[in-house]
């Protein structure tokens, strides 16, 4: 079963922005504090931004001040909003649970970002 559907990837230059979008079910997007991850080339997979169910958020430092996470209770979706992005956020991202329920929910196929002019 597909618990995490990830899509709004693209190529962007540097500076640019683009908002990523992950579906999930209703009975994990009601429950749980929602997040983020990326994945780059040779790098252990990292929590980029997290969202309670009451809509707490956390950042990692790497992109406080560039990245917005929000989710729609209405559609069982959360975003994340990228702006100034770098070469460096490069990567596949893929959303979760926070911390990631592994025993219980596989990854998605994530969403490539690639930023490079």
């Amino acid at each position: 079963q597909v618990w995490f559907v990830e899509s709004g990837g693209g190529l962007v230059q540097p500076g640019g922005s683009l908002r990523l979008s992950c579906g999930t079910s209703g009975s994990i997007f009601s429950i749980y504090t929602m997040g983020w991850y990326r994945q780059a080339p040779g790098k252990q997979r990292e929590l980029v931004a997290s969202i309670t169910t009451f809509g707490n958020r956390n950042y990692a430092d790497s992109v406080k001040g560039r990245f917005t996470i929000s989710r729609d209770n209405a559609k069982n979706t959360v975003y994340l909003q990228m702006n100034g992005l770098k070469p460096e956020d490069a990567a596949v991202y893929y959303c979760h649970t926070h911390p990631p329920l592994l025993g219980y929910y596989d990854w998605g196929q994530g969403t490539q970002v690639t930023v490079s002019s």
